[in-house]
């Protein structure tokens, strides 16, 4: 019943479904005002000469990234009823049948059930704009990793929401915060600027931040085979090169981070963040 009054309450709420997407909104903004044409003129430089798909794939690489943003704001957008309940029903909750476990699992699951809808809905809208602009659509096989990454994406971010939540007790608190992760989480995931562009330091950041290895992998499974076609002709260093600037791909050194390397990166970020609010909660009580 829990799970079902925090989805009910988000989809009524419509500003909060808006601030959870502002995020996104920002992304799709930048990439119509300037993102978009920048990157196609990188890629056309990189090539040496132009194409008909060069816009579709690197369509395919910021609406990648759209879809790792939208879990995560969706995501705080639903823990916000839990925070401010906070101030009000968790009292009444408290005092119910339900155990504190049932209680607090029923808002990290509802959390995680409204970031799963909101980014098949991204997912949905992603694969309908490739296909419009004759991209390369998922195989069947692609496809079912592109809905194992919308799980690990959510349930990674979900568990990052709610370490946070952990520390916050007032709505206002929460909101201000979630506002100023809106719209860093785009340069965190190296959508607002190739990650190749930026100073090595902050390459390092974005790359040790899991979430960013979700956009990564969106990336490879939604842009990487129409890059492969456009980079037929040249060299395999200059399509990795490629790869690494725009963060389909993460370099470690000498060691190149694959699809399975970073869904092993966002299964530990999800067990390390809900064991971390766990003990939080247990050393209060304490």
């Amino acid at each position: 019943m829990l799970i079902k009054r925090i989805i009910l309450l988000f989809f009524r709420d419509k500003a909060n479904v808006f601030f959870s997407l502002l995020a996104v909104l920002i992304i799709i903004g930048l990439y119509i005002l300037f993102l978009g044409d920048m990157m196609e003129q990188s890629l056309r430089f990189s090539l040496g000469f132009d194409s008909d798909k060069i816009g579709v794939t690197m369509s395919s690489v910021i609406l990648a990234g759209m879809i790792a943003v939208t879990g995560i704001t969706s995501c705080m957008g639903a823990m916000n009823i839990s925070v401010n309940d906070k101030e009000g029903a968790a009292k009444d909750f408290l005092t119910s049948p339900a155990s504190r476990r049932k209680i607090t699992g029923g808002y990290i699951f509802g959390s995680a059930c409204i970031g799963m809808i909101m980014s098949l809905v991204a997912l949905g809208i992603c694969l309908i704009y490739i296909a419009a602009n004759g991209g390369v659509l998922p195989n069947p096989a692609d496809f079912g990793l592109l809905l194992m990454t919308v799980f690990l994406s959510v349930l990674c971010g979900n568990s990052m929401v709610y370490f946070m939540s952990v520390f916050i007790k007032t709505d206002n608190a929460f909101s201000a915060v979630s506002t100023v992760i809106g719209t860093l989480i785009g340069f965190l995931m190296g959508i607002y600027v190739p990650i190749g562009q930026l100073p090595e330091t902050v390459q390092w950041v974005i790359k040790c931040f899991p979430l960013s290895h979700a956009a990564s992998m969106f990336r490879q499974l939604l842009a990487d085979e129409g890059l492969t076609v456009l980079f037929t002709d040249a060299s395999p260093e200059v399509l990795d090169g490629f790869r690494e600037m725009f963060g389909i791909t993460f370099t470690y050194g000498n060691y190149t981070a694959g699809f399975w390397f970073s869904a092993f990166v966002l299964i530990v970020s999800t067990v390390v963040f809900y064991i971390a609010s766990l003990l939080v909660m247990r050393f209060r009580k304490a």
